[in-house]
């Protein structure tokens, strides 16, 4: 087998998390023929959100990069699952739909998913560079302080 997925994180400096337990009545992850689809995450580790809040009032782009960053390695853990760890499994990124929770004026949301699109780059190369429609949001229930 080729590199695994954690491998190629811990490359990175980083490291693959356990999968979240979902938050619903959803599958973390669903196969449709060869296409693989990986349920929505918010930034946590062992149930717990890493940066309740709002980007732009609690806490600062960079800060929001790093949760957005911690979102990508929960959807890591997720795909890991689904392709048993193989890194050659995974022939693109195609679509990755960003949700910010921000302060009212907030407007970089593009630059915040950003945390997410630089590692999938770095792992993925351009076949990481996904289409991205991010969006905004000043009421987010799971991020709330």
């Amino acid at each position: 087998m080729s590199k695994t997925i954690e491998q190629a994180v811990a490359e990175q400096g980083l490291t693959l998390p356990a999968i979240p337990t979902p938050r619903g009545l959803f599958l973390p992850w669903s196969r449709l023929g060869n296409q693989l689809f990986l349920a929505g995450q918010i930034c946590e580790r062992g149930g717990d959100v890493l940066y309740p809040g709002k980007v732009g009032s609690e806490f600062d782009l960079e800060t929001g990069k790093l949760a957005a960053q911690a979102c990508a390695l929960n959807l890591l853990a997720e795909l890991s699952d689904a392709v048993d760890g193989d890194f050659s499994r995974v022939v693109r990124c195609v679509r990755m739909n960003g949700f910010v929770n921000v302060a009212p004026g907030f407007h970089d949301v593009p630059l915040v998913i950003n945390g997410a699109s630089e590692l999938f780059v770095a792992l993925f190369g351009d076949a990481g560079v996904t289409l991205e429609p991010p969006l905004g949001w000043r009421h987010c229930p799971a991020m709330r302080r």
